[in-house]
Parts: structure tokens; sequence; C-alpha cells
């Protein structure tokens, strides 16, 4: 422990580095005058602090001239006189750059102004005349280095202070502390506030991290459902057409051309739609895709190959969808793409009954369809489109109902018309 308090003190006294100023104190910058160049700018602290100590410095030579003057006394040796001076400016300019380098200087550089102060009065038996320079001085000196340093640094230099106070005149040693403790615990509130304004901003910028990386992931979890859409409805009819196709033409050339050109058409719609989900991300400029989003208009198109791939579809749409936000309407088209992908996997050949009509302040989709006229894919992997037509439908504030009815399966979405 005693090992701790040496190398405390003799951080304080003689090897140690304040904190750097605030950045707050970047507002009190301005612009300097072109004929300082090559400064640039002035900070407003330490100009405040070189104001002060110029007049600190004038104060103190004014006053000891005129009271040599009246004594008729010559003036002492220049270094104990310009020591005498330099203890109530030198601090001052240098306690925002180098706060313990001028709480250092004071202690140095004051005996020399008392002592001076003494002589002249002819060195009085009622001791030291403490004048408002001197004092004004050291308490913003030890201000500074209460609010630039550690508590401990705080309480060193507050001892440290008192013993300086003690051999020079011990009288004052109650009066003095209570003194030297005012600016100490000032400096001290005012550290604790900047550090935890600081902590504050971190966590407030920690904050901001931790939303822009949850955004990130909803985006990619919007992506991944685009993407889980597109490619999982087109490739389930591009392989039941590039199946069902030869078996259809049985050697007939026309009828294999035909198909082909069907699975080159949704091929072809494939890989639009998935330029049209990825093309912001392949932008260096940051521009977005502006190709309008699939909406309800265009569940025809998905009706369409969902009969070349040889479901039986019975689309019934009343007149009074057509006007519908472009989220819902997007809602809308993904669920019966996803719905009419899994019927061709797991019941291709099915009749398939497909509704979209509104009721009240909702537009609801019902896709159900009957028993399969083929074997159904293998299961592995599924499930993930149930779970993505239930999250765009829960997004918009919606529901999602899907399971098996007699001889089939049915998913009726609901989504709100006023959805955000």
């Amino acid at each position: 422990m005693i090992s701790a308090l040496v190398r405390l003190v003799k951080f304080a006294l003689f090897t140690g580095k304040a904190e750097p100023p605030p950045l707050a104190n970047r507002r009190t910058r301005v612009t300097a005058p072109r004929w300082l160049a090559p400064f640039t700018t002035l900070d407003g602290v330490r100009l405040a602090d070189l104001t002060l100590a110029l007049f600190l410095f004038g104060t103190a030579a004014t006053d000891l001239w005129v009271r040599l003057d009246e004594r008729n006394m010559e003036p002492p040796g220049a270094l104990v006189l310009n020591t005498a001076f330099l203890a109530l400016s030198l601090p001052v300019a240098l306690r925002d750059r180098w706060p313990l380098g001028a709480w250092r200087t004071a202690l140095v550089t004051m005996p020399a102004y008392v002592y001076v102060d003494r002589m002249i009065d002819g060195f009085p038996e009622q001791g030291v005349t403490y004048t408002w320079p001197l004092v004004l001085t050291y308490l913003l000196v030890l201000y500074t280095v209460a609010s630039r340093n550690s508590e401990a640094v705080s309480i060193v230099a507050w001892v440290v202070s008192m013993l300086f106070l003690g051999v020079v005149n011990a009288n004052v040693l109650p009066i003095g502390g209570a003194v030297f403790a005012v600016p100490l615990v000032l400096g001290y509130n005012v550290r604790a506030r900047r550090g935890a304004s600081a902590k504050l901003a971190e966590e407030s910028q920690l904050k901001v991290v931790a939303e822009g990386a949850q955004a990130v992931l909803e985006e990619r979890a919007r992506i991944a459902r685009e993407l889980h859409d597109v490619v999982a409805h087109h490739m389930s009819v591009i392989a039941i057409q590039a199946e069902a196709v030869p078996l259809k033409a049985a050697g007939d050339a026309r009828q294999l051309e035909e198909g082909l050109a069907v699975i080159r058409s949704l091929s072809l719609d494939a890989i639009a739609q998935l330029r049209q989900v990825l093309g912001v991300l392949r932008d260096a400029d940051g521009r977005k895709e502006t190709t309008p989003q699939p909406d309800l208009e265009r569940i025809d198109a998905l009706v369409a190959n969902a009969r070349a791939a040889g479901l039986a579809v019975l689309f019934r749409r009343s007149p009074q969808v057509e006007e519908v936000s472009q989220a819902v309407g997007l809602s809308a088209y993904r669920i019966v793409q996803e719905s009419l992908s899994n019927v061709m996997r797991h019941a291709p050949g099915a009749t398939v009954s497909l509704e979209v009509a509104r009721e009240r302040d909702e537009l609801v989709v019902r896709v159900a369809n009957g028993p399969g006229a083929g074997p159904a894919e293998s299961s592995a992997g599924a499930g993930h489109g149930l779970v993505g037509m239930r999250e765009r439908a829960v997004l918009l504030g919606g529901t999602l109902e899907a399971g098996p009815i007699a001889d089939g399966f049915e998913v009726v979405a609901r989504l709100p018309l006023e959805a955000a």
C-alpha cells in the first residue's frame, strides 16, 4: 500500500499527465484572423485563460511596483521579481493544456511571490497577506486538476497544498483546507458528469449500432422470404413441366417445342423476379430497383403457370379488391404463389379452388386443394413456406390459418386493408 501511495504522489508531483481536454471544447473554437497564419483556429477557453493570465500579470506587476515606489525601496532581483509576476499568470495560461504542470508551476513560483510581498511590507509579524489574484490563480489551477484527473490525484493535490500552506502560515490551515476543497469538489463533479455523459453517448451509439444490426437481420429475412417464394414457385413449375413435356409430346416435335417455350418463359420470369429482389444489393451507387413489385394483378399469371403444370385451378376474384396497398397486394401475391407451389409439390394434378375477396376491412385469400393425381415429392426440408406466409400476414397485422381438410389442404389468409 505504501508503494502505491508513493507512486501516486510521484505521479501527481513529477511524472503524471492529465486527461485530454473534453471534446466539448471544440464548440468554443473560433476562426483566427489571417495575420495569425499559420494558425487557423483559436480555442476560446485557452484564449480566455491567456487574457486572464495577462490581466493577473499586469495587476501583480502594478501592485508591486507601486508599493516599492511608495516605500522608496530598490526593486529585488530580476529573477525573483519575474518569478513573482509569473506565479500569478503562467499557471493560468497553462492550466487547460497541462493541468498538472500548471499546478506544479504554482507550487514552485508562488512562494517567490509571497516572499517578495512580505519583503516589501518589512516581513510583518502578522504573517502573509493573501491577495485575491493569488487566491484566484491557485483555485483555478486546483479546479482544473480535479476536473481532469482521478479522485486520488485530487486528494494528493489537496494534501500537498495543505502542507505548503502549513509551512507558509499554519494559522490559516482550517480555513485554507475548506477553501482548497471547494474547487476540488467542483472539479470532481464536473468530471463525473462528463464521464456519465460520455457513457450515455456511448450507450446511445451502441443502441444505434444494435438497431442497425437488427434492421440488417430483418432485411435479410425479408430477402430470404422473397427468394424462397420466387425460387420455390418457379422451380416447382419448371420441374413439373420438364417432366411432363416429353410425356405429353410423345415424339411430336411441335408439342415438344411448345413445351420447351413454356419452360423458357417460366425461367425468364424467375430470373426477372430474382433480379428485382437482388437489384438493390448489386447497385454500387445505392440506387433502388424501380420495377414495381408483384401485386394482385399478376395472380392471373400464377394461375396460368399452375394450369400449365397440370393443376385444375378454379380462380374467383371479387371486383372490390382492385384498390389495395402495395404491401397488402405483394403479401397476397406471395401467399398465393407459395400455396400453389405447395400443391404442385405435395398434390400434383389436384383440383385447386382459389378465391381472393374483400370481407369488410380485410382482404381474404383462400387456397384449397383436393387429393393429387400423382405421387407427392419428398417432404425433406419442407415447412419454411408456411412459416414465411404466416410471417407476411403477421407483419401486416393479419392472420393465416393452414391445415388439412376433407381430402385435401386449405390456406386462409386475412390481411387488413389498412395495414401499415
